[in-house]
């Protein structure tokens, strides 16, 4: 009988648990620096007139003829637009006759009142008599305080026909022209005062405390790539606004030579102090998302996140105002893998120091 001999089976050893490797996520990390700089706010913002206005008939008329349209260049009390003059002049000289009558009325009554009295006071006049010629004389009175309020009114209405300025300003828009009636309220004409500018913007409501009048302002437009203007803090709002959290503020811009123009768009900043220690980092290293500005830092050998604020941008870094300190090590390449408490390697150390000339 044969015998089949069949090996023996037996499991393989199991291989020993392999542990993690010690090495984290790989990234770069620069030095919080500070160095003295000016401590600012970035803002945007538009540029509006100073004054504006939309010029309304004051009287009711056709419009004989206007003087000036769109672009034109106006001075204080320049009349623009006439309305219907002849007629309402026509109605100030009849207004000014009505004064005189009443006037001569009212004299005359007066006189007659001094005579009745007169005789009253001999026994000649009746009593009859005398209540007439007081009675005549005070609706004598009565009669010229009418005529002469509506000779006021009258020659209100003159002025009025007139259509004037309110303030020196040019014309952005001219609505009516010669012929066209028009009612007391039509529009006729949009001025602005373009000479002064108010730049509106806002900054979060965390910078409340901190934006004070008079403060200097500066700003480009895209109209003049380079050329940076600048104003003086002049409006702060007195509440936040809750769907934004931020509150908006305006600057006054003087405009002798007319370069900018209302309603543009602006992008600039605001000074909060001059020559200060001010902490920099890699712009790299800051992180916007949903609404939060965070870095992240190294500490011993693991990432942990810092909510920042943050200022301008200079030479390739961000101003920090809190959430770090000189010295601390912030990522600068490698956090799109990061999160708080997560190992990390560092390969190199990037240079985040200030150029000779800051």
């Amino acid at each position: 009988m044969a015998l089949v001999l069949v090996p023996a089976c037996h499991k393989p050893a199991p291989e020993a648990h392999q542990p993690a490797p010690a090495e984290g996520v790989p990234v770069t990390v620069a030095r919080v620096e500070a160095v003295r700089a000016d401590r600012t706010i970035p803002i945007v913002g538009t540029l509006f007139p100073k004054d504006e206005a939309t010029l309304c008939a004051e009287v009711e008329g056709r419009v004989e003829r206007t003087t000036v349209d769109f672009g034109d260049r106006l001075t204080n009390g320049q009349a623009i637009a006439f309305i219907d003059t002849s007629a309402y002049e026509a109605l100030a000289r009849k207004a000014a006759a009505e004064v005189a009558r009443a006037q001569a009325t009212a004299t005359n009554t007066a006189q007659n009142l001094q005579r009745t009295t007169e005789l009253r006071k001999a026994g000649i006049a009746s009593v009859s008599d005398y209540d007439k010629a007081v009675a005549d004389a005070a609706e004598a009175q009565a009669a010229l305080k009418s005529a002469e309020a509506a000779q006021t009114v009258a020659d209100l209405n003159v002025q009025r026909s007139q259509l004037k300025v309110p303030f020196d300003s040019a014309v952005t828009e001219r609505l009516v022209g010669p012929g066209d009636f028009v009612h007391v309220g039509t529009p006729l004409f949009h001025v602005v005062n373009d000479r002064l500018i108010k730049y509106i913007t806002s900054v979060p409501e965390r910078f409340a405390g901190e934006v004070k009048k008079d403060q200097l302002v500066l700003f480009t437009v895209d109209q003049y790539p380079g050329r940076t203007f600048e104003g003086r803090v002049l409006l702060i709002s007195p509440a936040v606004n809750t769907k934004t959290r931020a509150f908006p503020f305006g600057a006054l811009v003087r405009n002798p030579d007319l370069t900018l123009k209302a309603n543009a768009f602006a992008r600039g900043e605001l000074l909060l102090e001059k020559d200060v220690p001010v902490l920099v980092v890699p712009v790299e290293a800051v992180i916007n998302f949903a609404g939060v500005t965070k870095v992240f830092i190294t500490e011993n050998g693991v990432a942990r996140v810092r909510e920042v604020q943050v200022g301008r941008i200079k030479d390739g870094r961000q101003q920090i105002f809190t959430g770090l300190k000189a010295g601390d090590s912030v990522v600068v390449t490698g956090h799109g893998k990061l999160r708080d408490g997560l190992k990390v390697t560092v390969k190199s150390t990037a240079d985040n120091s200030p150029p000779a000339s800051q």
